[in-house]
Formats: C-alpha cells, structure tokens, sequence
C-alpha cells in the first residue's frame, strides 16, 4: 500500500523520481504513516504562511503535523501535509546552482521529517535533521 499522495495543483509534472525517492526514504526513516505532498504557487504559499505561521512572504515547504511525530493508534496513521512552493524551489534550485530534481527532493524530504517531529530550532536538532536529510539524498544518488 503507498503511504502518500503527490498532489500537482501547480502543474509542475516533472516528479517521477520521487516515488522511489519516497520508498526509500520510508524505508530508512521506518515511516508508518500516511501523508501528502502538495505542488503550488507563490502565492497560495504567501497566503498560507501569513495565515499560518503570521510571516507575511512566500517561503519554500510548509508541513503540517497532524500528531507531531506521536504515534497514534488508528487503523491509518495519518503523519500530515506538506506544501512545496514550485516557483519558490526553481529559483532555489537556480540560486543555489543545482537542479530541480536535487531542490525539490530536498524540500520533500525536509517537509517529510518535519511531519516526522524533527526540527531545527537549535544547532543540535538542525544538525541532526539535516544530516538525515543529506543520508536519504545520498542514498537515492540525489546530490547535484
């Protein structure tokens, strides 16, 4: 059964890989839960993040926890959602001088550990969640 949906309401299509990239990542990380990942524009993103969190700008990936990493004990755990800014990931992408494909796999996996209860507040816990992410990449041959 697959644990996720990919959710394309910006029209962005060019996201095939992230189905084995998302296997293996639930592998590794031993997810039990159900999830979405959304494609939008900027300003569905805008919107979101001043509704949401009170900052009035577009920003890359927003995720929303439905149990903030606490198992819950349903016939499906539902673990949230997560938003990626298309338009936001392109000029990352572009910025950073890498491609499309490394940006947004980056940003679906950091979305996905965020709906996992991992954070970056603080050195150690940015350390952490980051190391995670760059292993995951690592693995699916996701570097440039």
């Amino acid at each position: 059964m697959k644990l996720y949906s990919i959710i394309d309401e910006y029209g962005y299509k060019d996201y095939s890989y992230l189905d084995s990239l998302l296997e293996l990542a639930i592998k590794k990380l031993k997810i039990d839960g159900a999830f979405s990942i959304t494609f939008i524009d900027d300003e569905k993103m805008h919107e979101m993040n001043l509704k949401y969190r009170g900052i009035d700008r577009t920003t890359d990936v927003l995720s929303f926890a439905l149990n903030d990493g606490e198992t819950i004990l349903e016939e499906v755990n539902l673990l949230g959602d997560i938003f990626i800014s298309i338009p936001k990931m392109k000029s990352q992408a572009a910025e950073y001088k890498h491609s499309e494909k490394r940006e947004l796999s980056f940003l679906v996996i950091h979305g996905l550990l965020h709906l996992l209860g991992y954070d970056h507040q603080d050195k150690k816990s940015e350390e952490e969640m980051f190391g995670l992410q760059k292993e995951v990449l690592k693995d699916a041959n996701i570097e440039k």
